[in-house]
């Protein structure tokens, strides 16, 4: 990777020369693991290091001059900035005045010119040749520690000691589970399920997790738990529990990001039912082609969350936005196949900032400015996004009868693991099937399946939120189901069991 050698150099030079290192990254999951990655592997043999986390409410996101403050506070000379600070010229120059190196590694789109560092560790710069550039940012953080080790000779099993991170970070930012990413995911979830660190084997333990998991349980399970650290707390919550060595300590400290996510779920509902209120009451929301919503005290933490809700019931793009320092903050979500990055650069004259990804990112904007942006925002997705785009789709991988779904053929499938963006778990769809009549609404609107085809052994299944489909089934008549099989696992006993995308 491009500049690779100059920060091995740099690095060895702070570590020969005792110099104090601040390990630097955002508060969302690849940050707060990246850190933990690089922290915990330095910190094995070297003692004159220290991380950062910014304050999601005072600082925002991505590197803030508080943080290299603290920084010359502490007699810091070098920072290594992960997952964030691709876009940070001005931060960077603000801290060669005080005398302290920047090392970035980053994993967004850089702009014209980068950042002033010694080194600029980012796949996705237009001069460097590194073979994939969809790695997540502890992704980077790990090949910097890779490359440190492999220079220095030093014990490779220590670094796959770290995998747990890179798997939890490449679920929870959904970058691509293809090429370089499905190896080490794969490797990962391995190493979390056969010897996880303290910190997640206390997580998995306060949650009763007993089963292998999987890609889906680190993204819906495990990463807004340590997510929930940064949007209701402080990141450095998640880094205290990600780097602790001991395992009784990191049980008493599991309970405390435990209690973080309960409350964001609280807030985040409260929000999500008053932002759909905003668009079901308003016959000029309801027809727009986007999403653009801001209230004074809506919680910041959950906005991307919620915007997430959004694209669910109204599936547009989406930004929703809250107050902070005096100016609007929030996060926006796109529907597969329309770039929504793009589509806010084409706004961005409205803009005091923006990054992110092509389905998803962050802004701030001056609160006079908020009107403008929505107005130049819904224009440029009304002339850009296609009728295709506008209606949410399944792919189905392949017609099968009940008669294939088997132990064989699961295990088939389960080869394929790890399942994510770019390798998604394979859809199929049957047709002709009926209730058995005894289907039924479970825990106020998840549909419990029993159904059956012709000369078929009748299957199990579940539709999550697709309790309205209970009258479908009701009538008796046939219907087409598209779905997933997964492996319930209940009291030692393994059945498999289909998860239901649709049906007509």
């Amino acid at each position: 990777m491009r500049d690779m050698d100059k920060a091995i150099t740099r690095i060895e030079t702070a570590f020969a020369n005792n110099e104090r290192i601040l390990i630097y990254g955002d508060y969302d999951v690849d940050g707060t693991t990246a850190v933990s990655l690089v922290f915990s592997y330095f910190n094995d043999f070297y003692d004159n290091i220290c991380y950062y986390i910014p304050d999601r409410y005072t600082e925002g996101y991505g590197i803030s001059f508080q943080g290299i403050d603290f920084a010359k506070d502490n007699n810091v000379s070098l920072i290594i900035a992960l997952d964030c600070g691709i876009k940070a010229n001005d931060k960077v120059d603000y801290a060669n005045e005080r005398n302290i190196d920047f090392i970035i590694c980053d994993h967004h789109l850089p702009g014209d010119v980068l950042p002033n560092a010694v080194a600029v560790l980012d796949p996705k710069r237009n001069d460097c040749s590194y073979p994939f550039d969809e790695l997540s940012g502890c992704g980077i953080g790990f090949k910097l520690i890779q490359a440190y080790a492999e220079k220095n000779k030093l014990n490779a099993e220590k670094i796959y000691d770290q995998l747990d991170l890179v798997a939890v970070s490449i679920a929870s930012d959904l970058v691509p589970i293809t090429g370089e990413n499905r190896i080490l995911a794969k490797f990962g979830c391995d190493r979390i399920n056969q010897n996880p660190r303290a910190g997640i084997k206390a997580l998995m333990s306060e949650l009763k997790l007993s089963r292998n998991l999987d890609i889906t349980d680190l993204v819906f399970i495990i990463g807004p738990r340590i997510n929930a650290a940064g949007r209701i707390a402080h990141g450095s919550e998640a880094v205290t529990l990600l780097i602790e060595n001991d395992y009784d300590v990191a049980i008493e400290k599991t309970k405390k990001v435990q209690q973080n996510n309960t409350d964001r779920k609280t807030i985040d509902k409260d929000i999500t039912d008053e932002a759909f209120a905003m668009i079901d009451n308003n016959e000029t929301l309801i027809h727009k082609k986007t999403t653009v919503l801001y209230q004074e005290h809506w919680h910041k933490g959950v906005v991307g969350i919620v915007a997430s809700r959004m694209i669910e019931k109204y599936y547009r793009p989406t930004i929703i936005l809250a107050s902070s320092n005096g100016k609007a903050v929030g996060s926006g979500r796109s529907v597969p196949g329309f770039d929504l990055y793009d589509a806010i650069d084409s706004c961005s004259e409205h803009l005091v900032q923006f990054g992110g990804h092509k389905y998803a990112a962050g802004l701030t904007i001056e609160l006079d400015k908020i009107q403008d942006f929505s107005d130049a925002f819904e224009k440029i997705v009304r002339d850009r996004i296609t009728a295709d785009q506008q209606i949410p789709q399944v792919e189905i991988d392949a017609e099968i009868e009940l008669t294939d779904i088997n132990d064989k053929f699961f295990n088939i499938l389960e080869q394929m693991q790890p399942f994510g963006p770019g390798n998604m778990r394979p859809t199929f769809v049957t047709k002709d099937v009926y209730d058995t009549g005894y289907s039924k609404v479970l825990n106020g609107n998840h549909l419990k399946l029993n159904i059956l085809k012709d000369g078929q052994s009748p299957k199990n299944g579940v539709g999550f939120g697709m309790g309205n489909y209970m009258e479908l089934m009701e009538q008796k008549e046939t219907v087409d189901i598209c779905y997933q099989l997964y492996a319930n696992e209940w009291n030692n006993q393994i059945k498999i069991e289909f998860k239901l995308k649709d049906l007509r």
